[in-house]
């Protein structure tokens, strides 16, 4: 049986570069299931917690055979998908584009999961949006904040 998963992302930074993070509403609305993730970095981009986000959620799917949408206010992740952008990236060995590191795992989780991608206008007071909104802000001004080893030092192979 497919379930119908709602995944709404935000990313936030202060400064760009500079300390950010990502938030993350996961729900099953058929199972009454809601969790929420987030988590901040010392050194960052607010694209790459945009599209952090994404993959994050993506990979704590279970299953993948689900309805997956993700409601994201990030044109760069949702034109890269809606646009077709990513082909190109591809074709192109991923050549001349920003985060390739991260639109590496984000293809491989794309391909398996399939989700849909729709884009909202940030800070409109959409509910979700919000609550992920202060999610990725307060991971990123937590004091708990990781390194974005590919960002800060792109030799680095590890993403997480």
């Amino acid at each position: 049986m497919s379930l119908k998963v709602e995944i709404y992302t935000d990313g936030a930074c202060s400064g760009n570069p500079g300390p950010g993070g990502y938030g993350i509403l996961m729900r099953v609305p058929e199972k009454k299931y809601q969790k929420t993730y987030s988590k901040g970095f010392r050194k960052t981009t607010n694209n790459r917690m945009e599209l952090m986000a994404v993959i994050v959620a993506l990979g704590n799917l279970r299953t993948s055979d689900n309805d997956v949408h993700i409601f994201t206010d990030s044109k760069y992740v949702a034109d890269a998908i809606n646009q077709k952008w990513i082909y190109g990236w591809i074709k192109r060995g991923w050549k001349n584009v920003k985060n390739p590191d991260l639109w590496k795992v984000f293809y491989k989780l794309y391909q398996l999961h399939d989700p849909k991608f729709h884009w909202i206008k940030g800070h409109a007071g959409h509910p979700e949006n919000e609550i992920c909104d202060q999610l990725a802000v307060a991971a990123a001004k937590s004091g708990k904040l990781e390194i974005d080893a590919y960002f800060e030092n792109p030799t680095e192979s590890g993403l997480f």
